[in-house]
């Protein structure tokens, strides 16, 4: 990204110098561009690991415990020290930043898994199985569905905090995204690409947030109704 021949300007600066903003365009919408790539992969990548563990501590409860313990004890290392951990094994680049990133969703998205089965009725369960459900179309047909409220809103705290979590790991040097845009322009002393960083990322955070408020009701409408009742 070439930001890095920015002058460093002095402390009479305003926030943003608009004529940097209009020709560094492409400078910036890459860096956005890749902060969106680097969240929905490590979102993406955490919910096809959570919903297996989520099912196996929901089904087997002598595997919550481990599974608990096991995405907690990953959520509880401070992110600078976990990308610092990475960056001399796996290097520089986004598989640090991803592997750190995954490991972050985990318990947020398990927890949500479970916590929406759990909140499945049993009579619906009944009522499936008198049916002649299956335990996996049970699974399919009715708690996954009836449980998507609480799972599509440990998405949006997932997505949310993996926005914020891609920026730390841009100033560990793990990763790109608009985190590069504030470690720069701290680093050049320019204010501009600093405010452009921090509030491009709130930005983003809000955008998706909102985005999957829509999805949530599109999708469980039922769930809406109540809620308004």
């Amino acid at each position: 990204m070439p930001l890095r021949g920015v002058p460093i300007v002095g402390g009479s600066q305003p926030w943003i110098q608009w004529s940097w903003v209009e020709h560094h365009w492409g400078d910036i919408g890459s860096a956005l561009g890749q902060h969106v790539e680097l969240t929905l992969i490590a979102v993406g990548v955490g919910f096809a690991l959570s919903l297996p563990m989520g099912l196996l501590a929901w089904r087997w409860r002598r595997f919550e415990k481990p599974v608990y313990g096991f995405t907690g004890l990953l959520f509880t290392i401070p992110s600078l020290a976990l990308f610092a951990f990475l960056i001399p094994i796996t290097g520089l680049g986004p598989t640090t930043a991803e592997i750190g990133l995954v490991s972050y969703t985990l318990l947020i998205l398990v927890r949500n898994i479970v916590a929406g089965l759990n909140a499945v009725p049993g009579e619906v369960r009944d009522a499936a199985r008198g049916l002649g459900f299956s335990r996996t179309k049970e699974l399919v047909r009715v708690d996954l569905p009836l449980a998507s409220p609480a799972i599509i809103a440990g998405i949006r705290l997932a997505v949310v905090t993996t926005i914020g979590l891609v920026t730390v790991a841009s100033l560990a040097g793990a990763g790109g995204g608009l985190g590069t845009l504030i470690s720069v322009g701290f680093q050049n002393n320019f204010r501009t690409q600093e405010v452009l960083g921090a509030g491009l990322s709130v930005l983003l955070a809000a955008v998706f947030d909102v985005t999957l408020v829509v999805v949530q009701r599109f999708v469980t409408p039922w769930a809406a109704v109540k809620g308004g009742a």
